[in-house]
């Protein structure tokens, strides 16, 4: 016994036939019937421009956000479809619509600015590891995405830190799992106050080479071994006021001779070529 075949419905086989009005709006004039009959077609075509908005759900915006977009698109959609063109509606409608959600997703949910290039990548890289998921019941390799994606695997590994780069998180949240309102600007790195003082060493390297080694021995007591001046006194067989004149003349002679090859220091390039002009 045979069995009837039965057509394939169309994604959207409810859609209203409205073919008739649009020939009717392409000929009226601008004025208060053509706006009536324009607002009446965005309305019956409105249920089309959810169902769109809804394959689109999920991806960090509201479907009600979703569905404004949407409805945006099919308004550009009546304004700009031509009849005479031959196409149906519907065919002109649905890309204009889904570029409209497209274009919402790309200029207002990315928090920082990403390549265009990038954000395809992320997309196909996302649909690629979900088909591969659902097939193998597993998390995807990198090489199964970028073959199923048929992208490089360095195309894939840009989609994927993509993927996890939609949206910037804020330093005042908790870092999950911490305790006692540790957040994530809890985490970062501060100035660090010693690099000021590798400029300051690197200018008296060439004067403490200068130095003799008694007084070498001195400042690297005071400063490096933090030992007191009595405890340098009693060391080196001096009084206390001895080590306290060498220390001070010594920091004096090492800065003199700082600010002196800083001023007689070459000026880099650009500034003497400044200086010249």
């Amino acid at each position: 016994m045979r069995h009837p075949v039965t057509a394939k419905k169309h994604p959207h086989h409810d859609a209203p036939d409205t073919a008739a009005r649009f020939q009717r709006l392409s000929g009226l004039p601008e004025g208060p019937e053509r706006e009536a009959l324009r607002q009446e077609l965005i309305r019956v075509w409105l249920p089309m421009a959810d169902r769109l908005a809804g394959r689109f759900r999920n991806r960090g915006e509201s479907l009600e956000d979703l569905r404004q977009v949407a409805a945006l698109g099919l308004v550009k959609a009546v304004g700009r479809y031509d009849p005479a063109h031959g196409a149906a509606f519907e065919s002109f409608a649905v890309p204009t619509i889904n570029g409209e959600i497209k274009r919402h997703f790309r200029d207002h949910m990315w928090t920082l600015h990403v390549p265009r290039r990038v954000q395809d990548l992320r997309n196909r890289v996302r649909t690629a590891r979900r088909d591969l998921a659902q097939t193998s019941g597993r998390p995807p390799t990198l090489a199964e995405i970028a073959e199923r994606a048929g992208m490089t695997e360095e195309e894939a590994k840009a989609g994927l830190e993509a993927l996890d780069s939609f949206s910037a998180l804020s330093l005042d949240a908790e870092l999950p799992g911490g305790d006692g309102g540790y957040t994530l600007q809890d985490s970062l790195g501060g100035p660090d106050a010693a690099l000021d003082v590798v400029i300051d060493r690197e200018a008296v390297r060439p004067a403490l080479r200068s130095l003799p080694e008694r007084e070498k021995k001195i400042l690297y007591m005071r400063f490096f071994r933090d030992m007191t001046q009595s405890s340098i006194a009693e060391d080196l067989g001096i009084s206390q006021m001895h080590v306290s004149r060498l220390i001070s003349r010594c920091c004096t002679r090492l800065r003199d001779q700082a600010m002196r090859d800083q001023q007689t220091r070459p000026a880099p390039a650009q500034a003497q070529l400044r200086d010249a002009a």
